[in-house]
């Protein structure tokens, strides 16, 4: 594919996302800019990737929870193909393994959905530009990635359980975030008081912050 992303005149877009109206909410948004052309809208990959040859989109907007193939998945399609498309996720989700997972993927930016209307239109600018557009708590969690101590005895999954618990999450609310059982949850706590020899919630996540592993 000969893909032209931006020659001065015209950004063309495409935004993959499930829930109509955000879908058009975006479009709209997008629409009322000079230098941007919204080429297609899609509720799922699938259909996505169907037209991709056609529609030669320069910025991709995706979400990541979708039906059928997940956004991430996605993301690892598009780069593969298509390494020049630019994608800027935006979703839902501040979940530091989602976080990552998009960016290691290949997005090239990271928004939530509650951003204002101007800062999505700068992304866009922004990602075309060589820049690397994400929300200002998506920034501090990647800045902060970089400044924990990294020798936790604690495994990936512990840690990411244990940071959550950091943010006053619920044990249900962890194992929907993290796509397991509650149970499964629970376990994960206790091997993270047996590893860390201590007793409560409290105690582990004082010794996380004192060690900078949170």
């Amino acid at each position: 594919m000969n893909l032209q992303i931006f020659d001065g005149k015209l950004i063309r877009i495409c935004i993959v996302e499930d829930d109509h109206v955000i879908r058009n909410g975006f479009k709209e948004i997008l629409q009322e800019v000079k230098h941007f052309q919204v080429i297609n809208t899609y509720s799922n990959c699938e259909d996505f990737f169907m037209n991709l040859e056609f529609d030669k989109p320069g910025v991709v907007l995706m979400d990541i929870e979708l039906p059928g193939m997940n956004g991430i998945d996605g993301i690892l399609l598009i780069k593969k193909k298509y390494p020049r498309i630019q994608i800027i996720v935006v979703t839902v989700y501040e979940n530091d393994k989602l976080v990552f997972d998009a960016l290691c993927a290949g997005a090239g930016g990271y928004l939530t959905k509650n951003l204002p209307t101007d800062r999505l239109k700068d992304a866009i600018f922004e990602i075309i530009h060589g820049g690397a557009p994400m929300s200002t708590c998506i920034a501090r969690m990647v800045v902060a990635s970089f400044q924990r101590n990294q020798n936790s005895p604690l495994s990936k999954r512990e840690m990411e359980v244990l940071s959550l618990l950091s943010k006053g999450k619920s044990y249900s609310s962890i194992a929907d975030e993290l796509y397991v059982d509650k149970e499964t949850i629970r376990t994960h706590i206790k091997n993270i008081y047996f590893k860390l020899e201590v007793h409560s919630k409290a105690d582990a996540l004082e010794l996380a912050k004192k060690e900078r592993w949170i």
